[in-house]
């Protein structure tokens, strides 16, 4: 299923450079194609507390690099599911109720009783065409499993994100999503076998002793899979919950061979998409 979404006259496109700009945690500011894409807003400060559902809570140890009023103008929100690291009280409270959200079905009723009105939700696979004059970006749903086996069932639907816009600067980006490795996630390379940048999500978050996020071992696998040119790490030490430190990571990333596309980015810098 594509679901189409046509942006207001209004949202202008501001000519700016395509980059990434890590803000934290997995909130990331993407320009890309002429579109301005916030991923998986959280804007709590340091000490703060979010919501993980049946009565869980994680603690931030950081501040984001940019609060929400510092935002520019938005065209949409990408988020991978909801969870109080992902879709904060502050984003709830401050983000623009009107803004395009593209998540999951489960994600999409519980931002609508939110009063986000236009937020759509994509099963595996599915995809929503964003349109903003003629300018065209396409988001395809991919598989993301957010903990291992039955545990699955008790965390929210998760999804991955490959992101293509005509006339970009990179022709697809990879967003990982709150994931495991799991052995859908080989359907990605099969579709998609070229992939200019990647988004992973890590930090091995354990949520009463059981992972639910990507480690190194685990992140380094995915790096693999998916073979993207440019491979960025977020979502690693923000909150108490994660357990995988980044330098894992990058330490195992130059053992197997792929350090040379890692980039690290420090909260606040942006890497440009050439």
């Amino acid at each position: 299923m594509d679901i189409e979404l046509q942006l207001p006259p209004n949202q202008v496109d501001t000519g700016e450079e395509d980059s990434v700009r890590f803000i934290g945690n997995a909130t990331v500011l993407l320009r890309y194609g002429g579109f301005t894409i916030l991923t998986d807003p959280t804007f709590v400060h340091r000490h703060e507390k979010v919501d993980l559902g049946h009565g869980l809570h994680a603690t931030r140890l950081t501040d984001p690099a940019m609060e929400v009023e510092e935002l520019p103008p938005l065209d949409l929100v990408l988020l991978s599911h909801y969870h109080g690291d992902h879709f904060d009280q502050v984003a709830q409270a401050k983000l623009d109720r009107s803004l395009p959200v593209v998540t999951t079905p489960q994600a999409r009723d519980q931002l609508h009783e939110l009063g986000f009105g236009q937020a759509v939700g994509l099963d595996t696979w599915d995809a929503a065409t964003v349109r903003k004059g003629d300018r065209r970006l396409r988001i395809t749903s991919c598989p993301g499993r957010h903990g291992p086996g039955i545990s699955d069932l008790a965390l929210p639907d998760v999804m991955g994100s490959v992101l293509q816009a005509d006339d970009a600067a990179v022709s697809t980006i990879y967003v990982s999503g709150d994931t495991l490795m799991y052995d859908d996630l080989g359907q990605i390379p099969k579709r998609y076998p070229e992939v200019d940048l990647g988004l992973f999500h890590l930090g091995g978050t354990k949520v009463l002793g059981i992972m639910v996020t990507m480690d190194a071992e685990q992140g380094v696998e995915a790096v693999r899979l998916i073979d993207p040119s440019t491979a960025i790490p977020i979502h690693f030490d923000d909150y108490d919950v994660f357990t995988s430190p980044l330098s894992d990571f990058t330490q195992a990333a130059e053992r197997e061979g792929l350090g040379d596309r890692v980039v690290v980015l420090e909260r606040g810098q942006a890497h440009p998409l050439r």
